[in-house]
């Protein structure tokens, strides 16, 4: 029988993590969880009991390698700098700490980095640019560990953040407000669900082996849609299809302007 992989998580508490941990779980991956200690786990509570979770506030990078064979890591973790935060925290999460993980990962013989990057230019802000600097260490040190840098496109569903934008929609038609006031919705967007997303991540963690020592890829449907029809396919969406965006029927109010 072959050795179950052991998977190193970061991010495991947020939207995307939470629902790759979970695809993880039922693939019967072993994973380990990084987090804080102050980190909300509202999304992952029923699944911590199946993992080996790690405070790295309180635990050193060194000591959890030390203590688990990784066989590859999934970096999820970032912080988009929505609140006003200071520069130098939001490159402190989304450079620095991420290679610290890259060193522990070379040091400790770990196979394969799977980087979770943006497809936003790379000077839009001090995230996009903070993102696109750590992707660039990244290729600089794939001749070290194998690297599959993941660019995801527009991502929706359960359990996602209330102040992101679909999330929010959802909100006020669940709540049946009388009108949304929103822009022209020209801009073109490639909206692609969690499960689709995860789905990615599960199939290159399958064919990581075959794949080169530096990968990056996109991830999305192919397709582009303005924000105005999409938020009208939504509408004329049944409930079926509004429950997985949100994992509960609304009632739907058309009077989005």
């Amino acid at each position: 029988m072959c050795k179950k992989q052991t998977i190193l998580l970061t991010g495991g508490t947020g939207f995307l993590g939470s629902h790759l941990l979970n695809a993880l779980l039922e693939k019967d991956y072993s994973v380990v969880l990084l987090k804080r200690s102050t980190s909300n786990t509202w999304r992952i509570k029923h699944l911590l009991s199946n993992v080996q979770s790690y405070d790295v506030d309180l635990v050193s990078m060194d000591e959890i390698f030390r203590s688990n064979q990784i066989d590859a890591v999934i970096h999820t973790a970032c912080h988009y700098g929505r609140n006003g935060d200071s520069i130098s925290s939001i490159v402190e999460s989304n450079l620095m700490f991420g290679l610290k993980v890259l060193d522990a990962c070379i040091t400790g013989n770990v196979k394969t980095f799977i980087n979770t990057d943006s497809l936003l230019p790379k000077n839009l802000n001090t995230y996009s640019l903070s993102k696109k600097q750590f992707s660039e260490w990244l290729e600089q040190l794939s001749d070290q560990i194998q690297v599959i840098n993941l660019k995801l496109e527009h991502m929706y569903g359960p359990k996602d953040d209330s102040t992101k934008f679909i999330s929010w929609i959802m909100s006020q038609l669940k709540e049946n407000v009388a009108e949304i006031r929103l822009t022209k919705g020209e801009q073109l967007r490639d909206f692609i669900h969690i499960e689709d997303i995860v789905s990615a991540y599960i199939l290159i963690l399958d064919k990581a082996p075959v794949l080169r020592s530096f990968n990056e890829f996109e991830v999305g449907t192919g397709s582009l849609i303005s924000v105005k029809d999409f938020l009208e396919r939504l509408l004329d969406a049944p409930s079926s299809t509004c429950a997985k965006v949100e994992n509960e029927p609304i009632k739907i109010n058309r009077n989005i302007i």
